[in-house]
């Protein structure tokens, strides 16, 4: 099964007033249902999932919040992609990148697995499911 990395802040939930971002649920439901999902934000880099589902607790509705147990975490320092199994059919979805992190992608020649989420677009996690369901 394909990987999939995914980012809170900006991705699940709005970086401004933060609020859960618009589609959550259909997004939530198609990624654990169809990738082994992996957190890959700065709320879950220690190997623990604890933080991360605390926080999104205060968010999300308990439905969504039950499947996001599916997802497994990461250990990371100081770059994201450290967690990435560069050696997997993946995909990563995030709203923002370090330059470094893109050159890693680069240089592994996997640039065209990250996809950047930009939830000031309206139905914004609709179009992210829209790509990856190209990418089968």
């Amino acid at each position: 099964m394909r990987k999939l990395y995914l980012d809170v802040d900006g991705v699940l939930l709005t970086t401004k007033n933060t609020q859960i971002a618009e589609g959550i649920e259909d997004f939530v439901n198609y990624i654990v249902t169809n990738f082994d999902c992996y957190w890959l934000t700065t709320h879950c880099k220690d190997g623990s999932t604890k933080n991360v589902l605390n926080m999104l607790s205060q968010y999300v509705p308990n439905h969504i919040a039950k499947q996001l147990l599916a997802v497994k975490p990461t250990i990371w320092n100081s770059l994201k992609t450290e967690a990435i199994d560069f050696k997997s059919d993946f995909y990563w979805v995030d709203d923002c990148v370090f330059n470094a992190e893109r050159q890693i992608l680069y240089n592994n020649n996997c640039i065209n697995k990250l996809i950047l989420v930009d939830l000031n677009n309206p139905e914004e996690l609709i179009h992210v499911i829209e790509k990856l369901k190209e990418q089968d």
